[in-house]
């Protein structure tokens, strides 16, 4: 029995901003339609007008009402916003805040009532959006309220790096609150958990960044090392989580440290964030570990100066619907597995202490 295309929703993001760009370069790459069924949540007549002004000739779109409708082997899009709505390349707009949100809030709906198998979102100007609709202050924050679960958290992904913040977006006034044992620890269970079931890493080395310049040295410029980071490090690595640090993060970066660990847990938000950006440029992958749904999204933002001129990239873009696509697989295998295990099986060692032959072999069930 042939499998099912993977069923991506993708959200058009701010539309005076670079998403339409970097969402129909991408899918205007045969490979991609050959691997998913793209269903865009956005504006037919918001697609036509970002199409011409950048000369796209050799994209066309399937218009549905839901991903039911959506065709296999086309690029599908739902209309989510008034045919009306003003399109200002390149600037932000109450109105351009509202068309993100709708998207958005449509998509998420579908991808939680079993419509869609993933959701890839387009960059949003996060004021725009969530300063006048919802409570909360970005897609990760969104995501939690709507699926009923706090314990959620950002994982940036590149070809050389992954990283997550235990503080996430928290202004820099309030940092030392959001520093805390509990809080370090459940980000630790979440990225060594996604690791696991989202990366298929079978024993996760995470790196745990510290709070302090040179890690306090020694309560002299702070004691969370001592007080919170060490002892939290600690109580993971009881729980089987094989979590080492804390790294001064100047000399952990440049030193390359990185490279010898699968993930970095960094404290605050620019600490994990200008060394993932400058290590993997536009490329990378904005992926919310924790949540029963799978999104992604490009690591960059809207571009409003890059708008109409062609120019943009959609590297990043593309790289988050693969690894969408990725994650979802891994997780359907991960899921299999779990229901079906297969027998734990030991060899017995050759009491005769020679390397043993196939037929010396001695199969322990466990």
């Amino acid at each position: 029995m042939k499998e099912s295309k993977i069923k991506v929703g993708i959200t058009h993001g701010d539309i005076n901003g670079i998403g339409y760009e970097v969402i129909m370069k991408t899918l205007m790459d045969s490979r991609v339609i050959d691997m998913c069924t793209p269903v865009i949540y956005g504006s037919p007549k918001v697609a036509a007008y970002h199409r011409k002004a950048l000369d796209l000739d050799n994209i066309s779109m399937n218009i549905v009402n839901n991903p039911n409708e959506a065709s296999h082997g086309r690029v599908n899009i739902i209309n989510c916003i008034e045919d009306s709505v003003k399109v200002e390349l390149g600037k932000e707009s109450i109105v351009s805040g509202d068309a993100s949100f709708k998207a958005l809030e449509a998509a998420v709906n579908d991808t939680i009532s079993g419509g869609l198998d993933v959701l890839v979102t387009a960059p949003v100007n996060k004021h725009s959006v969530y300063s006048n609709q919802v409570d909360c202050k970005g897609h990760t924050e969104y995501l939690a309220q709507r699926t009923e679960n706090d314990d959620v958290m950002t994982i940036l992904v590149g070809e050389h790096l992954k990283v997550g913040t235990a503080a996430g977006h928290v202004p820099m006034a309030e940092l030392s609150q959001t520093i805390t044992l509990e809080n370090i620890l459940s980000k630790l269970r979440i990225m060594n958990d996604s690791l696991k079931n989202d990366f298929v890493v079978r024993k996760p080395r995470i790196a745990v960044l510290g709070f302090n310049p040179h890690l306090g040295d020694r309560g002299m410029w702070g004691e969370e090392e001592t007080n919170i980071i060490i002892p939290a490090i600690e109580k993971a690595r009881e729980e089987g989580i094989m979590a080492i640090g804390p790294f001064s993060a100047d000399g952990f970066f440049a030193s390359s440290n990185f490279k010898s660990f699968d993930a970095v847990l960094a404290m605050y938000h620019d600490q994990g964030m200008i060394p993932f950006k400058t290590i993997e440029g536009n490329e990378g992958v904005v992926f919310t570990a924790g949540l029963s749904l799978v999104r992604t999204a490009p690591a960059h933002g809207i571009a409003y100066g890059k708008v109409g001129k062609g120019t943009a990239t959609e590297q990043g873009f593309r790289n988050a619907l693969y690894l969408a696509l990725d994650i979802f697989r891994n997780r359907k295998k991960s899921s299999l597995i779990s229901r079906n295990p297969l027998p734990k099986y030991d060899i017995a060692p050759n009491p005769h202490g020679a390397d043993p032959n196939v037929e010396d072999l001695e199969i322990i069930d466990n």
